[in-house]
């Protein structure tokens, strides 16, 4: 073949093809997603379950401070939930529920919330919504320091048929058995108490199963387990759980 191909010198003024530069790929997160556009609506439609989560288990527990629901509310209200989201967390119940709240400011927020999150699933209904789940080793050991801060707690939870385990005229203290409807399911089976406190360490701890949160679930326990004063203080809700948990953060 090369008798019939003539090679000719290359000229100084011929133009040289430059090697394609490798390509940089980096992986899109949430976290991301959220500071990098300024967008408001994209900010609103970012959510993280696990948040969602959190302020749920902070507007269900019973006696707490106005300044703490208000505050879940405001936060709730950034956000604009998909119609998955609002099934499987069942925040949507959470919130609506608050509209009976006997505090007028608190009541009236949270029809604010029902009323934009209806309409955005009316409009939107139809678009695809992305999901993303922790792996079920952090699912597991979250359950269990859930399990110990139970049991540290002295609380105990059974499955009844009661429809409103937590009406708005439940005194404190926090009794030591809490009925649940048994419709809540597996993800309900811990106390509210001892759920709002595993999730506020989780969220100071970025949200990571790390040596931090690890430190703080233990300290945490061996507080309310060797600490009667501590333990009735966060029952009784004369200590918050956000300082509780905060104190005791390595």
């Amino acid at each position: 073949m090369d008798r019939f191909v003539v090679r000719c010198p290359r000229g100084p003024q011929s133009p040289r093809r430059a090697a394609p530069a490798p390509r940089v790929c980096r992986q899109v997160t949430l976290e991301s997603l959220k500071a990098g556009h300024r967008s408001f609506s994209l900010s609103q439609r970012v959510v993280v379950v696990e948040d969602i989560k959190r302020w749920k288990s902070i507007l269900e527990l019973p006696g707490q401070p106005k300044e703490n629901l208000m505050e879940a509310l405001e936060e709730l209200k950034k956000k604009i939930p998909s119609k998955e989201v609002l099934l499987s967390t069942k925040i949507g119940h959470t919130v609506n529920r608050m509209r009976k709240h006997p505090d007028p400011e608190v009541s009236s927020l949270a029809r604010d919330i029902c009323r934009e999150w209806k309409a955005f699933i009316r409009e939107h209904s139809n678009r695809p919504s992305i999901e993303v789940r922790s792996d079920p080793r952090t699912e597991a050991f979250r359950k269990n320091a859930r399990k110990l801060l139970c049991e540290a707690l002295e609380l105990e939870v059974q499955f009844c048929g009661s429809k409103n385990p937590f009406p708005w005229e439940q005194v404190k203290p926090f009794p030591a058995k809490l009925v649940l409807p048994a419709e809540w399911g597996q993800d309900q089976i811990d106390h509210p108490l001892a759920e709002n406190i595993e999730r506020e360490a989780f969220h100071l701890c970025s949200r990571l199963i790390s040596a931090p949160y690890r430190r703080a679930v233990r300290a945490l326990v061996f507080s309310l387990k060797h600490r009667p004063e501590t333990r009735a203080g966060v029952k009784d809700g004369t200590l918050t759980v956000p300082a509780f948990v905060q104190s005791h953060k390595k």
